[in-house]
């Protein structure tokens, strides 16, 4: 089973919303969305459930074509962020009003929304109706109502946005668990890349409506296809500076250098490098760091790490430190990279070299997050 875009396109009162797209998601799969805000994921996820129709192209369910089949003739769950409920109802009838309209049996309806409502913590509320909830509470009864409703495509728009930061890991770490005996295609949309990384499975990282790249969440995170993936694959986002390579040397922007042997290959020429503001560092690790100098604009400390926003003649640079430091705004500070982190994209932002540290690092797992890997 499987759910097939071919040349879909969104256009809204001439302003294009999803430029033409191509994507294939099979049965039993996570597939997260990650982009910024009004990068197009509810408007892809819209014409994947059929609440619109695409200006172009088609949609294909299982092989057969439902680009113009109403979403309610489809076997499709969907949850927004701004969580829907009814209100006349109590927690338990909002759950099991899928499987009421599948025909279901009352001793299945029971045993579905009690297995549904434990999963979500919601077993001692199942009588209250949604107006006497919390807004965590209320999306966790949305999320159950999916949950029961059997369907094959699962539709999950930032579903866990409004929930605390407690419940919120809880549920990342359950989601794909909870849904994957189910056998459906699930699409998770996100602006957060570590959300990405959690949740595994694949990542289609999207910009301006357009997927820039499709495929396992390690793979795109650590070899981005382009700037604009890495861009989006990385919170806060990537960092860039102009550096040339002649012979066996890189030249980077404030007058340093570095041997360029992780990059033999690469002919002479001019390119845009990357880096992951967690690897910028404030100490020296070893004679082949590079050494960059910059001035202290902003910092941001969280409690347990600390970013740096500098100002790197003229690029904004963001580092994130590990540890509370003492910095003073206004004054340069030093950092310092590891050119084994280093990402080579040509002029027009195609990556020509992955850093080195990616593909030797190709069978980690991608739970390690952003501020290791």
């Amino acid at each position: 089973m499987a759910l097939v875009l071919e040349g879909v396109s969104k256009v809204v009162n001439g302003q294009t919303h999803i430029h033409p797209t191509d994507l294939e998601l099979r049965s039993g799969t996570m597939n997260v969305l990650l982009g910024p805000t009004l990068a197009g994921k509810t408007s892809l996820m819209r014409l994947m459930a059929g609440l619109d129709v695409p200006n172009t192209g088609k949609v294909f369910w299982d092989g057969k074509d439902v680009t113009g089949m109403r979403v309610q003739d489809r076997g499709v769950a969907m949850v927004y962020q701004q969580f829907i409920n009814y209100p006349s109802m109590t927690v338990y009838e909002n759950i099991a009003s899928p499987m009421r309209l599948l025909g279901k049996t009352a001793a299945e309806i029971d045993a579905a929304v009690k297995k549904a409502a434990d999963l979500m913590k919601l077993s001692e509320m199942l009588d209250r109706k949604p107006l006497e909830l919390s807004g965590g509470q209320q999306q966790r009864c949305a999320l159950a109502r999916a949950l029961v409703k059997d369907a094959g495509l699962v539709l999950l728009d930032e579903p866990l946005a409004n929930l605390d930061y407690k419940l919120r890991e809880e549920l990342r770490a359950e989601i794909p668990k909870i849904f994957e005996e189910a056998g459906s295609i699930f699409v998770y949309a996100t602006t957060e890349p570590e959300e990405a990384l959690l949740l595994g499975g694949n990542t289609a990282t999207m910009w301006e409506g357009r997927i820039t790249q499709f495929d396992k969440t390690p793979i795109v995170y650590r070899q981005p296809v382009d700037a604009t993936t890495a861009r989006v694959f990385s919170d806060p986002p990537m960092n860039f500076l102009n550096i040339r390579k002649s012979g066996d040397t890189l030249h980077f922007g404030d007058g340093q250098s570095a041997g360029s042997a992780g990059f033999a290959a690469l002919p002479d020429g001019e390119y845009v490098a990357g880096f992951r503001p967690n690897h910028l560092e404030l100490e020296n690790r070893g004679n082949a760091t590079l050494e960059f100098t910059g001035t202290l604009q902003v910092k941001e400390i969280t409690g347990s790490e600390t970013f740096v926003h500098l100002d790197h003649h003229g690029e904004n640079w963001v580092g994130l430190i590990h540890g509370v430091k003492d910095l003073e705004i206004g004054v340069a500070l030093k950092v310092f990279l590891d050119p084994r982190h280093v990402y080579i994209f040509a002029q027009d932002g195609t990556s020509v070299a992955p850093a080195a540290y990616a593909t030797e690092t190709q069978t980690a797992t991608a739970t390690e997050g952003l501020t290791h890997g």
